[in-house]
């Protein structure tokens, strides 16, 4: 399914069903939002409470969210419970499954661009966060998981937001934080972010290269909304996983040699770092 332009203006929601996350607990509600035929589907963790809280709009990585019955990817729960504690609602948008499609990892051609589809996708969930009057619509965020994470960079490009600037234009998002993303094409591009941005990757990740996305960052400054990055020594893909042990996979689409060989799991160290940064910088 193809979302156009249309999608931007996004209807209310509606609320399939509230159901509990198995692995700790903390409810979670699916959603659905979009505007006729185009619909996204979208899984919401939210405090307790009238609100209005700050949000954040949270990407998936290329394995898609994993959404079965009453459970999501672990990565996924474990980011929205501890947001979720630090006073956000968190909505992930399922872009994969969406559309009927399943994990793109080996896909290097998806229909579900990362430029486009899921930069649509990224604002619609935006404005229909702003319609809901227990969210904060001047500060929400945008965070993403490796594919996820190069959608959210492609988004606060100052280009991006060029059709958005109209007399009634709602308030952008507040800052980004994009985990491991490829940062090859967006460098050719002479990449900058209209606000500010942070960037996550480990030294040893060969899914996503830190020295290219180092180069890009060095590239954009002074051009640019305030943008960071963090290279964690020794750390894979996937590095801020609860409890992935490293092991290396094969076939997927992009790698650093070529090779489709890629290595992901976590790594202490970093985790504990991101886990307590992510929140602090999304607060500012």
């Amino acid at each position: 399914m193809r979302l156009t332009a249309a999608l931007l203006a996004v209807a209310a929601a509606t609320a399939l069903a509230s159901v509990a996350a198995a692995a700790t607990g903390m409810p979670f509600e699916q959603v659905e939002f979009g505007e006729g035929e185009y619909r996204l589907r979208g899984v919401l963790f939210r405090p307790e409470g009238p609100g209005p809280f700050p949000a954040v709009v949270a990407l998936h990585s290329c394995g898609g969210l994993n959404l079965s019955g009453n459970r999501i990817g672990t990565r996924y729960h474990d980011w929205g419970e501890r947001l979720v504690k630090a006073g956000f609602v968190v909505l992930y948008p399922d872009s994969y499954a969406s559309r009927g499609l399943s994990s793109q990892c080996t896909t290097r051609t998806s229909t579900v661009r990362n430029d486009r589809e899921r930069v649509a996708d990224a604002d619609a969930a935006l404005r229909w966060l702003q319609e809901q009057s227990w969210v904060v619509p001047e500060r929400i965020a945008l965070l993403g998981w490796s594919e996820g994470g190069i959608s959210a960079l492609w988004a606060v490009r100052p280009r991006a937001r060029t059709a958005a600037k109209t007399p009634d234009a709602k308030p952008d998002f507040r800052s980004a934080v994009a985990f491991y993303p490829g940062c090859r094409r967006l460098g050719y591009t002479a990449w900058s972010a209209r606000v500010p941005t942070l960037i996550l990757i480990g030294r040893a990740d060969d899914q996503s290269s830190a020295s290219v996305c180092e180069q890009m960052v060095a590239g954009a400054r002074g051009r640019s909304a305030r943008i960071s990055i963090v290279v964690y020594p020794g750390a894979y893909h996937d590095f801020d996983h609860p409890n992935r042990p490293v092991h290396m996979r094969t076939g997927y689409a992009f790698s650093v040699d070529g090779s489709g060989r890629v290595h992901t799991g976590t790594n202490p160290q970093a985790r504990s770092d991101a886990v307590k940064r992510v929140p602090e910088f999304l607060s500012r």
